[in-house]
C-alpha cells in the first residue's frame, strides 16, 4: 500500500464507521409515541377517551411526570391544561360541552400513558357533524402526532373494534378535524348489525351444532319409544319448519328481555347451558326423549341461546345506539344463517331419512354432537382446561360447504344404491 494510501487509511474507517451507523437497522430503536384519541358517535353525545403518552407529555408541559405525581400532585394541573387545550364547535358555530372524566395512567404500547374519558355534548342534544380542535401537547412538541380514531358509529356502519375508522391525524399544522357524525343512515347499521348476526352464528359452532342435532331428527316421528320415517316429505318439511320456528321464537324473546335489561343471568352458567342444550338434543337424536321433543328442545333452549346472543350485543356496546334497530338488525342476521344451514342440510337429510343408512348416520353425527357438548360443559364449568375437540371443530366451522358437500354425496349415494326403507313406518332404532 502506498504511503498516501496508508494515511487516508484512519480516516476511510471512520468514515465507514459513521455510514455503517446511518445505513444500520433500528430495530433497537423505540418508535416515537404518539397520542390517541378515541370517538363513539352517539344519537346525543360523543363518548371516548384521549391517550397522552407521558414521555411526551413531559416535554410539552416541562414537568417530570411520573404515574405517581399524574395522579397525585399534578392531577389538577394536568387536567386543566387537557381541557384547555379541546373544544368542539358545530358547523353552526355554537360550542360544544367538552367534559373530562378522571384520568388513570395505563400502559399502552409497553408505554405509560394518562388516559381520559372524553364526552361531547351538543348545546341542542343531537348529535351532528361537527369540528374537533386538539393541540394537547402538539403545541409545543412540533414533531408529535396524535391519531384520531371513530370505534362507534352506528349510522355509519361501525360497530366493534374490527371496523374502526381512522378519522385523521392532529399535528402541530392541522389542529381542526371535521367529525361527519351526520353521515351514513340506519339502514346502514341495520345492515351491519344484520352482518354481526350472521358473522355470530357463522362462527359459532355451539349454536350451529344445536340447530344440526335438531334437524337430524325433524324428518322422522316419534312412536314406541323409537324413531321412524315420516308418512311423507311434506310432513318432514313441516317438522323442520316447525323446529327452526320453535328456535327462532325461543332465542328471540329472551334477546329482547336480556337486551332491555329485564332479565341479566352471569355469562358462564349460559355458556354452560348452551353446552347442556346441545347434549339434551343429541341424546334426544339417538333415542327420543319425548314426542315432538326437539320443538319443545329448540323452544326450551332457544331461551338460554337468547341470552347469549343479547350478551353479545351488551359486550359490543351496540346498545348505545338504537336498539329496536338493533336488535331486528341482528336477529334478521341470525335467522338468515339458520335457514341457509336448514337450505345445505335438509334436502340431503330427508333423501337420507327414507334409506336404511339414516340410523347410522343420524346416530354417528349425534354421537359427535354429544362428545363436543359434553367437552364444553366440562371446560365452562371450570372443570377442564381445554377443549381436546377444538382444532376440529374450528376446522369443520370454517367448511361449512365441505360438510353439506359431504353430506350430499352421501345422500346421493344411498340414493343411488336403491337402499329406500320399503315402507315410511319401518322402525329406525
Amino acid at each position: 500500500m502506498s504511503k498516501p494510501a496508508y494515511r487516508l487509511l484512519p480516516a476511510l474507517l471512520l468514515a465507514a464507521f459513521f455510514l455503517t451507523g446511518l445505513l444500520a437497522p433500528t430495530a433497537e430503536a423505540h418508535p416515537m409515541a404518539t397520542s390517541a384519541v378515541l370517538l363513539d358517535i352517539g344519537d346525543d353525545s360523543v363518548d371516548g377517551e384521549i391517550q397522552l403518552p407521558l414521555d411526551r407529555l413531559s416535554i410539552a408541559v416541562a414537568r417530570d411526570l411520573t404515574g405517581a405525581r399524574v395522579l397525585g400532585a399534578d392531577r389538577a394541573f394536568l387536567k386543566s391544561y387537557t381541557a384547555q387545550h379541546i373544544s368542539a364547535v358545530g358547523k353552526d358555530g355554537r360550542s360544544w360541552t367538552v367534559e373530562l372524566g378522571t384520568g388513570t395512567v395505563r400502559s399502552i404500547d409497553a408505554s405509560p400513558h394518562l388516559v381520559y374519558p372524553l364526552e361531547i355534548r351538543p348545546p341542542d342534544g343531537e348529535v351532528t357533524a361537527f369540528d374537533l380542535r386538539y393541540d394537547v401537547i402538539v403545541e409545543e412538541l412540533l414533531t408529535h402526532k396524535v391519531i384520531v380514531t371513530v370505534g362507534y358509529d352506528f349510522d355509519r356502519g361501525i360497530l366493534k373494534t374490527d371496523d374502526a375508522e381512522t378519522l385523521g391525524v392532529f399535528d402541530h399544522a392541522t389542529k381542526t378535524l371535521t367529525v361527519p357524525a351526520d353521515e351514513g343512515s340506519w339502514l346502514r347499521g341495520f345492515a351491519a348489525t344484520a352482518a354481526l348476526g350472521i358473522e355470530h352464528i357463522g362462527e359459532g359452532a355451539d349454536h350451529l351444532l344445536f340447530l344440526l342435532m335438531l334437524l337430524i331428527p325433524a324428518p322422522l316421528v316419534a312412536a314406541g319409544g323409537s324413531w321412524h320415517p315420516a308418512a311423507s316429505r311434506r310432513r318432514a318439511v313441516m317438522r323442520v319448519v316447525h323446529v327452526v320456528s320453535a328456535f327462532a321464537v325461543g332465542h328471540s324473546l329472551t334477546l329482547v328481555l336480556a337486551a332491555t335489561g329485564v332479565i341479566d343471568l352471569p355469562t358462564r352458567p349460559v355458556e354452560t347451558l348452551i353446552a347442556l342444550s346441545i347434549a339434551v338434543s343429541a341424546i334426544h337424536a339417538i333415542r327420543p326423549l319425548v314426542a315432538h321433543g326437539e320443538v319443545l328442545i329448540a323452544s326450551g333452549f332457544g331461551l338460554i341461546h337468547g341470552l347469549a346472543f343479547a350478551s353479545l350485543i351488551s359486550d359490543l356496546g351496540l346498545d348505545r345506539g338504537s336498539l329496536v334497530t338493533t336488535l331486528l338488525g341482528f336477529n334478521l342476521g341470525i335467522e338468515l344463517t339458520q335457514l341457509l344451514v336448514v337450505a345445505l342440510l335438509m334436502p340431503s337429510l330427508l333423501v337420507l331419512a327414507r334409506t336404511r343408512f339414516y340410523p347410522a348416520f343420524r346416530i354417528t353425527v349425534a354421537v359427535v354432537g354429544l362428545l363436543f357438548s359434553s367437552s364444553w360443559m366440562l371446560e365452562r364449568a371450570t372443570l377442564t382446561s381445554n377443549d381436546p375437540f377444538e382444532g376440529v371443530q374450528t376446522w369443520l366451522v370454517g367448511h361449512p360447504l365441505w360438510v353439506a358437500t359431504t353430506v350430499a354425496c352421501l345422500a346421493a349415494a344411498a340414493h343411488g344404491a336403491g337402499t329406500r326403507t320399503h315402507r315410511p313406518a319401518q322402525q329406525q332404532h
